[in-house]
């Protein structure tokens, strides 16, 4: 019998897998009968749903890719998360992963997982003086504080990416840039076991001249330019280093 784990809600199984294909996730009851629905902004802990267990997956005839294991021990003691992708047609009868957010009935896990799985969009840009050296700015808060990164952060919820990395550059450094039309170099990735995915969006922009940089030291200790090899070296972005790079080979 599979180890279970006690909740706030019941006892639950010390190893789920989370499926998920194209929007819609597998959900089960407590007995691990499914496919269960979520319902969007119900109040009621009850009926229990939650991930199935790998034996319940296997009983139902559902081959997946190599899982990905999800550290939710920062929330959630005990319980290991699967993260894999079905080898099915697409499942119309799972519930869309955006109705078990809001659904009191499915447990935490579920629900953390879920809220894992979405993108961190942050946009960045790399701005260009007229001797060919890149803006970086020393962090004074956040990620990276005290190290070196390119202009930009987390986009607003309403922002495309191109928006979002001028309005940074005039927050953090009081420069109003327009982009120079280069596509911007697009990167992703998990950088940790908490199974957070980070999108990212690096621009380019050499629209500087006339303007002196005022930098917003709650967020910027301190601006400097950098020629292009050398902003590479000290960036300690992988999402900088990416575009960096990206920026040298053109």
């Amino acid at each position: 019998m599979p180890v279970r784990v006690h909740s706030r809600h019941m006892d639950h199984p010390a190893t789920v897998v989370h499926l998920e294909h194209d929007g819609k996730v597998l959900l089960v009851d407590a007995q691990g009968n499914g496919p269960m629905a979520a319902e969007r902004g119900r109040l009621a802990p009850a009926p229990f749903l939650r991930f199935p267990t790998p034996q319940e997956v296997e009983a139902m005839g559902i081959t997946h890719g190599a899982p990905r294991h999800v550290d939710h021990s920062d929330v959630t003691s005990g319980v290991t998360v699967l993260k894999a992708y079905p080898q099915v047609p697409w499942p119309a009868s799972w519930p869309w992963k955006d109705d078990l957010i809001s659904d009191n009935a499915v447990h935490p896990v579920a629900r953390e997982s879920v809220y894992r799985s979405l993108h961190r969009v942050v946009s960045k840009v790399i701005v260009v003086n007229e001797a060919g050296d890149v803006l970086m700015g020393r962090v004074a808060r956040g990620h990276f504080v005290g190290h070196l990164t390119l202009p930009g952060g987390y986009l607003d919820h309403d922002e495309h990416p191109s928006d979002g990395c001028v309005r940074e550059a005039f927050e953090e450094f009081g420069l109003r840039i327009s982009l120079d039309g280069t596509a911007p170099v697009v990167t992703q990735r998990i950088f940790d076991r908490r199974g957070l995915s980070f999108l990212s969006f690096t621009y380019t922009s050499d629209a500087t001249k006339g303007q002196d940089i005022r930098v917003e030291p709650s967020e910027i200790a301190e601006a400097v330019w950098l020629p292009a090899v050398e902003a590479c070296e000290s960036a300690v972005s992988y999402f900088d280093k990416a575009a960096l790079k990206a920026h040298l080979a053109r």
